[in-house]
């Protein structure tokens, strides 16, 4: 989740001369019996056409040979299935992209 969201604001620099600052940002938090990590960015955000194609195996906006598809596909599975826990993505187009796991404590 950190490479993609670096990857995410990576085009907009130098794009607009010296007003743009990339940002990905980590938090971690406590809330109710859960560890919530968020990892923010303020990229170009995910176009509403494939939210729902984020977490699906082989899925990639990256161009052929730079991208697996993997990535949130395998992150999604162990953080679900593996640890009990949940992946979620809150996203507004031309603003950036959050992605938030929470996981149980034990």
């Amino acid at each position: 989740m950190l490479n993609n969201a670096f990857y995410a604001v990576q085009p907009n620099v130098g794009k607009v001369a010296d007003v743009y600052r990339p940002k990905v940002i980590l938090t971690t938090q406590c809330v109710n019996n859960r560890v919530a990590i968020r990892v923010a960015d303020n990229g170009n955000g995910i176009p509403d056409a494939i939210k729902d194609k984020i977490f699906q195996p082989f899925f990639t906006t990256k161009p052929t040979g730079e991208g697996t598809g993997l990535g949130l596909s395998l992150s999604y599975g162990i953080v679900t299935k593996g640890h009990g826990g949940t992946l979620e993505m809150e996203t507004k187009e031309g603003e950036g992209t959050t992605f938030i796991v929470q996981l149980p404590l034990v």
